[in-house]
């Protein structure tokens, strides 16, 4: 399974942009897919996630901002992201595991794209 992650950009401080992340070598519908972004000297952080069966779930920090979604027919997982603050600023990845997923842990997640970058100036 590789994933390629794309849309990432510059832009100011209530802005909006729209990831994308294609799945090659499977079938998306078959995982639990996450976002997570890492800001330099930081932790990597779950930002939102969706089951296999459907069920989503958002961080704190981002919900009401953030939408995740996945196309099953294009086999991609897409994250639109609006209000976008300078504390969005980060590297964003997304991840994916075969089973239901039920955590932001990183290490519960098996494969990871090479992550792009977004930058909200104020």
């Amino acid at each position: 399974v590789q994933l390629v992650e794309s849309g990432g950009d510059s832009v100011q401080a209530g802005g909006s942009l729209r990831l994308s992340c294609g799945l090659s070598g499977s079938t998306i519908s078959r995982y639990s897919m996450g976002w997570f972004r890492q800001a330099p000297g930081k932790e990597r952080e779950g930002v939102a996630r969706i089951r296999r069966d459907g069920v989503i779930t958002y961080a704190d920090a981002v919900t009401g901002r953030f939408t995740i979604s996945k196309d099953n027919a294009k086999n991609t997982l897409e994250l639109q992201m609006s209000s976008l603050k300078p504390e969005d600023t980060a590297m964003y990845f997304c991840a994916a595991n075969s089973g239901l997923v039920y955590t932001f842990r990183p290490e519960f997640y098996t494969y990871w794209g090479q992550g792009t970058q977004v930058t909200v100036s104020s």
